[in-house]
């Protein structure tokens, strides 16, 4: 009996030591995970907390620490990317602010000052003026409606439409600039109605905003395309032209906020950099995709899918 006690007593001591060393080693291996964790942070590295051990608790919290971590480095990430995005937004905002603005009060101290002025020449720089301003004023507008898609709570009104009306539409407002340019025009358009679920005034923009791009940036190329399809259940809507392109390296950034291309700080290009940024949220409103394609002075192509409707 005696001898009996002996073992449970020996039994309780090693069970009782063996608790006590590993709390030790969990608590070592707590207080590791907490300098790791402590330097990762401080460092803004995108370690991951390693640490060898048959514990299943421990294995547990280390997944679950390296899951916060993820999380914290990505919204990092996602912090300095919107940073340097707004940013540069100021930066090119401000630019193509102070270019009309000077250009405005350029006009109007020619208007105030010029004391040899003719009526005639006073009746061309209000006109210039006024054209001026109304641009600065699109500009301005343009910017507050891609805002105002960027908030979470703006929502398109979709319906059935027919896009091919609204290309025919979007065709004659640009006729006689077209014509002026001297493109060659190819639009194919088909009799039957194309129904999609959209919204007719963000349509048109988007249309107006792709037909004026391809003319300002795609004229060179002497041709001007149009061509509204369906396939597979999905309506296809491409505006094409065969001016010089754009380079692969640009392709990716055309849809972001105010990007232009270096020529169109040219007044002769002169483009808000907010027209294809709008487009692509207004598509993706009405639950559409818009891609870019370009090869230089072959073609170049804005392509919008939309889901067909057939009710």
């Amino acid at each position: 009996m005696v001898h009996f006690l002996y073992v449970i007593i020996i039994l309780l001591i090693v069970v009782i030591v063996i608790q006590y060393m590993s709390r030790r080693r969990s608590k070592a291996a707590v207080t590791d995970i907490s300098t790791k964790m402590d330097e990762i942070i401080r460092l803004e590295t995108a370690e991951k907390v390693l640490l060898p051990t048959g514990e299943q608790e421990l294995q547990q919290l280390l997944v679950q620490v390296n899951r916060l971590l993820d999380h914290n480095q990505k919204l990092t990430a996602d912090y300095i990317k919107a940073k340097d995005s707004l940013r540069k937004l100021i930066a090119n905002m401000s630019h193509d602010l102070k270019t009309p603005l000077t250009v405005i009060l350029g006009y109007v101290e020619k208007l105030r000052y010029a004391d040899h002025l003719t009526d005639e020449d006073r009746h061309v720089l209000m006109g210039r003026l006024h054209d001026k301003v109304w641009s600065l004023t699109g500009l301005l507008n343009q910017f507050f409606d891609l805002v105002k898609l960027e908030s979470d709570d703006y929502v398109v009104p979709l319906s059935k439409i027919s896009l091919n009306e609204i290309c025919k539409k979007n065709i004659l407002d640009f006729y006689e600039l077209l014509l002026e340019k001297k493109l060659q025009v190819e639009v194919a358009i088909p009799e039957h109605p194309l129904y999609i679920l959209g919204n007719e005034d963000a349509l048109n923009r988007v249309i107006s905003n792709l037909i004026s791009n391809s003319i300002r940036y795609g004229s060179d190329g002497g041709v001007f395309g149009l061509t509204l399809q369906e396939q597979d259940g999905i309506v296809i809507l491409e505006v094409w032209d065969k001016g010089k392109g754009i380079d692969e390296h640009d392709q990716a950034k055309v849809f972001e906020r105010l990007y232009t291309l270096d020529d169109a700080r040219n007044p002769q290009f002169q483009g808000s950099g907010l027209g294809l940024s709008i487009s692509k949220r207004l598509t993706e409103a009405m639950k559409g995709t818009i891609h870019l394609n370009s090869r230089p002075y072959e073609r170049t192509s804005f392509t919008c899918h939309f889901k067909q409707i057939t009710y």
